[in-house]
């Protein structure tokens, strides 16, 4: 055994494009952080979703009376996003709480801010950026109704999405800093290359050569970042 087989996304067997990344939340990731590593999973998701909606939502909008651009745009968002925010933002994410890499930690708040920004963006709504947010939607009641509450869904649901969004980067922040990591840890980590290491993966092997065919529920340093309550 050398290297465990990629997971995600799952593919059916047989496409010829492979699954890219190995995922596995309870098995690499502490226990202490399953969950919170889970639901902003489920953020992807929900980002992802909320997407597809947009682009239907753009397309009431064009039957509407609306520009095509916009529905252009909403499909080169969703094609583009939907793929790039997993591995801009949750692999970052999930690849700091699994090796306790402040580097990754970095990147995630960096990328991840970012992020929200766009959210913000969407959720406003502004004409030809591809979007249906609520300055679009309210302004198209009195160009066509019927449209305008198909867009709805699309601009409440970037509603939420921004929300969940300034909350996770908040709750993640706070944990981070009260587990003692700094910006000083990640320039450590980028100086000496140790953020390139996966060592997951070797400790994981390397237990393997030593006590037999089972994997390690966790790496041997497990992050030491606080416990909270209900989130």
């Amino acid at each position: 055994m050398t290297e465990r087989a990629n997971n995600f996304p799952p593919l059916p067997a047989f496409f010829r494009i492979k699954p890219c990344f190995y995922q596995n939340i309870d098995e690499e990731i502490p226990q202490p952080h399953c969950q919170l590593v889970r639901r902003v999973y489920n953020l992807w998701i929900l980002y992802s979703i909320t997407l597809c909606v947009n682009v239907v939502s753009c397309i009431a909008w064009w039957a509407g009376g609306g520009g095509a651009v916009n529905f252009g745009l909403a499909l080169l968002w969703l094609l583009l996003f939907s793929p790039c925010s997993y591995t801009c933002w949750f692999r970052p994410l999930y690849k700091a709480f699994r090796a306790d890499s402040s580097f990754n930690f970095m990147a995630f708040f960096f990328i991840f801010f970012l992020q929200c920004v766009l959210a913000f963006i969407q959720t406003l709504g502004i004409a030809g950026w591809g979007a249906c947010g609520w300055i679009a939607t309210v302004l198209f009641f009195s160009t066509n109704v019927g449209s305008a509450v198909v867009m709805l869904f699309s601009a409440v649901l970037f509603t939420i999405v921004t929300v969940l969004m300034g909350l996770v980067l908040i709750r993640v922040h706070r944990l981070y800093r009260g587990g003692g990591g700094s910006f000083q840890r990640a320039q450590e980590e980028w100086s000496t290359g140790v953020w390139k290491s996966a060592p997951v993966r070797d400790a994981g092997f390397n237990a393997i050569a030593e006590s037999g065919p089972s994997l390690p529920q966790y790496p041997a340093a497990v992050p030491s970042y606080p416990e909270s309550g209900p989130w």
